[in-house]
C-alpha cells in the first residue's frame, strides 16, 4: 500500500512539472529595449555640403566586425606596414583578445546548464558500529560496503532562468568584441599620431638643416666683409650666434624623434632597440574626412556598441533575477551496484536504482531575491546611463575635432601668408645688407622672424594631422579611402 502511495506521489509531481513546463512560454523578466538617446540632425561644426562623402569613401555597415584599414587614406606604404604590425604584435590588443576569448567561454559555461548533469562514483568503506547503540542490528559489528553508481539530474528551464543567463553572457561576449575593436582602433590611431609627429619632425629637421646651410653661407659673407673692414665684429658675432642657435634647435629635435620612434616600436610589440625608422623629409598628404550624419555614429563607434550590449546584458540579468521567484523542476535518476562483499559487488542482485522528479521552490529568504532584483534593476539603469554618456561623449569628440580641422585649415592659410611675407622680408634684408644699405642686425631680426613663422607652420601642419587622425578615430574608423 505504501509503495502504491509513493508511485501516486511521484506521478503527481511529474504531472505538476509538465503543467509548469506548459507555462514556460510566458518568460518572466522585462523585454529588452535599447535606451533612447537624443541624436541631432547634423553636426554643429560641419555644413550639410561637407557632410556628403566624396567619391571613393564608403561607410561600414553596422554588421562589420572589421573597422577597416582607415590609415590607407594617407597613401603611405611605410605607415601601412607599421599598422599591420600593430594588428598582430600589440600587447594591449592581445589582452583584449584574451578578454574576448574568456567572454566566449562564459557563454559555453552558461549554455551547459541546458544539459543533464551526470556524475559517477566508486567507493569502498569499512564501518564499525558501537556495541552500546540500542536498537541497531549491526551494533558492535564491522561492515564492509562496496558501491559503484551513476547519478543524473536535469533541470528543465521552465521560467527561462538559464535562458536569461545565456542571453547575458552572449551580450557580454558581443560587448567584448566591440571592446576589442575599440582597443584596436585606439592603438592604430596612436601609432598614426606618433608616425605623423615623426614625419613632421623630419620635415622640420630638413628645414633647420637648410637654414644651417644658409646661415653658414651668411656667416661666411659677414666674415669676408669683416676681413675687408666693412663689417663690424658685432655683426660677425651675430652671424655666429644665429648659426649656433639653428644648430642647437636641429639637435634638439633628435630627442622628440627618438621618443616617437620608441613609442612606435612598443605599439608594434617590439623593443625600441630593435626598431629604427629612416627619416623621410616629405610631409604626409592631408586627407578629406567626411563625417556623415550623427545617426550613423551609433553604428560606427565600437565603444557605443559595447555600451549598448552591456545594457542588454544587464536587462538579461534582471530577467534572471525575476526567474528566481518561480520554482524549479529537477528530474533525477541514479543507479549502480552496492554490496558488503567484494565478490558480489557487480552481481545482478546488488543493483540499486532510483528515479523521480522534484519541484523545488523558496518559501522564505528574508527578502534576498527581492533585493537581488532591485540590485539588477539598478545595474541596468547604470548601464543605460553609461550608454547615453558614451553617445554624448562621442558626439563631443566628433564636434571638437571637426572644429579643429576647420579652424586649423583656416589658420594654415593665414600662417602661410605670414611665412611668405617673412621670407620675402628676410631676402630683402640680406640684399640691403649686401648693398651696404643696412647692418646685419636687420638681417638677423628678419631671418629670426622667418624661422619662427616657418616652424609655426610646421607645427600647425602637425596639429592638422593630429586633428584628422582623431576625427577618424572619433568617427569609429570605418571609412575606406579606396576608390571603387
Amino acid at each position: 500500500m505504501n509503495m502504491r502511495k509513493q508511485r501516486i506521489s511521484r506521478v503527481c509531481l511529474f504531472v505538476a512539472g509538465l503543467s509548469l513546463a506548459g507555462l514556460a512560454g510566458c518568460t518572466p523578466g522585462p523585454a529588452y529595449v535599447r535606451p533612447s538617446v537624443s541624436v541631432p540632425a547634423h553636426y554643429k561644426e560641419v555644413s550639410p555640403v561637407d557632410a556628403k562623402p566624396p567619391q571613393g569613401w564608403l561607410s561600414a555597415q553596422p554588421s562589420d566586425a572589421d573597422r577597416g584599414e582607415w590609415w590607407d587614406v594617407f597613401g603611405d606604404p611605410t605607415l601601412n606596414a607599421l599598422e599591420a604590425k600593430v594588428t598582430v604584435g600589440n600587447q594591449t590588443i592581445k589582452k583584449s583578445l584574451a578578454d574576448l576569448q574568456q567572454a566566449q567561454a562564459m557563454v559555453g559555461v552558461e549554455r551547459s546548464a541546458y544539459m543533464p548533469f551526470v556524475t559517477a562514483d566508486v567507493s569502498a568503506d569499512v564501518n564499525h558500529t558501537s556495541k552500546d547503540v540500542v536498537g541497531r542490528s549491526l551494533a558492535g559489528k564491522t561492515v564492509q560496503d562496496y558501491a559503484m553508481g551513476v547519478t543524473a539530474s536535469w533541470e528543465p528551464d521552465l521560467f527561462d532562468r538559464i535562458g536569461h543567463a545565456v542571453d547575458a553572457a552572449k551580450a557580454r561576449e558581443q560587448a567584448s568584441e566591440e571592446d576589442l575593436a575599440s582597443v584596436s582602433l585606439s592603438m592604430h590611431a596612436e601609432l598614426a599620431l606618433d608616425y605623423a609627429d615623426l614625419r613632421q619632425l623630419d620635415v622640420e629637421a630638413a628645414l633647420l638643416g637648410q637654414l644651417v646651410n644658409d646661415y653658414t653661407q651668411a656667416k661666411a659673407l659677414v666674415q669676408t666683409q669683416f676681413d675687408g673692414g666693412i663689417a663690424s665684429e658685432s655683426e660677425l658675432q651675430q652671424a655666429e650666434t644665429q648659426l649656433e642657435v639653428a644648430k642647437a634647435q636641429l639637435i634638439d629635435l633628435g630627442e622628440a624623434r627618438a621618443q616617437r620612434e620608441h613609442a612606435i616600436a612598443v605599439l608594434m610589440g617590439i623593443p625600441p632597440a630593435d626598431f629604427t625608422l629612416a627619416p623621410v623629409q616629405q610631409p604626409l598628404p592631408l586627407p578629406v574626412i567626411p563625417p556623415g550624419l550623427p545617426s550613423t555614429l551609433l553604428e560606427r563607434r565600437p565603444d557605443i556598441a559595447a555600451a549598448e550590449r552591456r545594457v542588454a546584458a544587464a536587462n538579461a540579468d534582471v530577467g534572471e533575477a525575476t526567474s528566481a521567484f518561480f520554482p524549479d523542476l529537477v528530474l533525477s535518476a541514479s543507479g549502480g551496484f552496492e554490496s558488503s562483499k567484494f565478490a558480489q559487488w557487480a552481481t545482478l542482485p546488488s543493483r540499486f536504482w532510483a528515479i523521480g522528479p522534484a519541484l523545488v521552490g523558496t518559501l522564505f529568504d528574508g527578502g534576498r531575491r527581492r533585493e537581488e532584483l532591485s540590485a539588477a534593476e539598478a545595474r541596468q539603469d547604470a548601464a543605460a546611463a553609461d550608454y547615453r554618456q558614451t553617445v554624448l561623449s562621442a558626439f563631443q569628440e566628433v564636434e571638437d575635432n571637426l572644429a579643429s580641422v576647420h579652424v586649423l585649415a583656416d589658420e594654415s592659410v593665414a600662417q602661410q601668408r605670414a611665412v611668405d611675407a617673412s621670407s620675402q622680408a628676410a631676402q630683402l634684408a640680406m640684399t640691403r645688407y649686401q648693398d651696404g644699405a643696412t647692418d646685419y642686425l636687420e638681417v638677423v631680426s628678419t631671418q629670426s622672424v622667418n624661422l619662427a613663422q616657418t616652424r609655426a607652420q610646421v607645427e600647425l601642419s602637425r596639429r592638422r594631422f593630429a586633428a584628422d587622425i582623431r576625427l577618424i578615430k572619433a568617427l569609429g574608423g570605418t571609412w575606406s579611402g579606396r576608390d571603387e
